[in-house]
């Protein structure tokens, strides 16, 4: 059995659902018993780990936030009913690879929290708080579904920024498993994520009986937010991005009435911020539109935006090169790399997933793909530090 094989099988039953799909929402109860396996594989190897006030976990080799340090790592918690492979593979995967570098090579291992946004709503949290991109303040406000604050799940009100130890960091590294299916070789280079974001629809209307109200009398916000779907669906497809409304709230949520009110949240993403910003405006307007006609009213909140994100083009290439010339590739998935770029070089490793199916119980990677990913982020870390 591979050193792989025995660490994924070590986690791969926490925050299991009966779907196959995992629960691991940022700060419960399978997510705290990641961390604490976290904190026991550092252990293991003599790593100190550190705590930065927003939740994020880090392991180091050396002393934490030396200069000349090479990040790496990823998240542990999931999307409601997700795969396995996003986030905990890119853990799992840093610390088998230090295993096979120099114990003298100067390096982190991140386990950043909420990066899903599937408890709190906002996305990427940790890594935004760790850069200031957005305020502790303002995060620990945030809530999730049962009224619990981000502060309270945390224990405080996060710490916020802290540049001039980020400042530090030589670079940083995630492996991730690929989220499509454009890989066709074990192991690929990131170029950019794609420009992406939330848009919280609020359709207001009246509550009603749904036995004794005339169809003409309705002023019903599920009619809109319908059409809206459909909407959305088709912009996307007209403009080659990538619109969804996965998540949807209604009020009464009774059989037999008429809701008062429907929330959904749009996902949009685009290769370029331009079709990114027409395709929203385009969404929002048609539904609108719609709202007038339905006697409903509309309001958009952006709940996270996130511009283009380039990576090291330089680094890129070179990670590309010592892989032997490993394919570069965008993806329109949004990552804690991504918000780091902001502020020191930066690049992402994939893993082929033969399925190509990713936030859903059939996310996969092969053992053997893993393990080449494993090798593949061992010789990153070797060239970089």
């Amino acid at each position: 059995m591979s050193a792989f094989t025995r660490a994924w099988q070590e986690i791969a039953p926490i925050g299991r659902a009966d779907s196959g799909g995992y629960l691991r929402y940022a700060l419960t109860e399978p997510e705290l018993t990641l961390r604490d396996w976290f904190r026991t594989q550092a252990a293991r190897r003599d790593m100190r780990v550190t705590d930065d006030g927003n939740g994020n976990l880090f392991a180091w080799r050396g002393e934490p936030w030396a200069p000349g340090t090479v990040l790496t790592g990823s998240h542990f918690d999931s999307v409601p009913h997700g795969g396995g492979y996003d986030g905990p593979l890119g853990i799992v995967s840093a610390f088998l690879a230090a295993d096979r570098i120099d114990a003298s090579r100067q390096i982190g291992i991140a386990a950043f929290v909420e990066e899903e946004g599937g408890r709190f709503g906002v996305p990427c949290l940790g890594s935004r708080l760790l850069t200031g991109a957005i305020a502790p303040q303002q995060a620990a406000a945030l809530t999730d579904r049962d009224g619990i604050s981000f502060a309270e799940a945390l224990g405080s009100v996060p710490a916020g920024a802290d540049l001039a130890k980020i400042g530090n960091v030589a670079a940083f590294v995630e492996l991730h498993v690929e989220q499509g299916r454009a890989l066709d070789v074990p192991v690929g280079v990131a170029s950019a994520i794609w420009p992406h974001g939330r848009w919280r629809m609020d359709f207001a209307g009246v509550g009603d009986h749904a036995g004794t109200t005339r169809m003409s009398d309705r002023r019903d916000p599920m009619l809109t937010f319908a059409f809206t779907v459909l909407a959305a669906n088709k912009e996307a497809r007209l403009s080659g991005a990538h619109a969804t409304m996965g998540r949807v709230q209604v009020e009464p949520n009774a059989t037999n009435a008429i809701p008062s009110l429907v929330r959904g949240w749009l996902d949009a993403r685009a290769a370029d911020t331009g079709t990114l910003d027409r395709l929203v405006d385009a969404v929002v307007r048609k539904a609108t539109e719609r709202a007038d006609r339905d006697g409903t009213s509309l309001t958009v909140t952006p709940e996270s935006v996130t511009a283009e994100v380039a990576f090291d083009e330089a680094l890129g290439r070179q990670l590309s090169k010592v892989l032997g010339n490993a394919p570069i590739l965008p993806t329109g998935a949004g990552h804690d790399a991504g918000v780091l770029s902001a502020h020191v070089p930066t690049a992402m490793l994939f893993v082929r997933n033969p399925t190509g199916v990713s936030h859903s119980p059939a996310e996969h990677a092969t053992d053997e793909d893993c393990e080449a990913g494993i090798e593949a982020l061992a010789t990153v870390l070797a060239e970089l530090t």
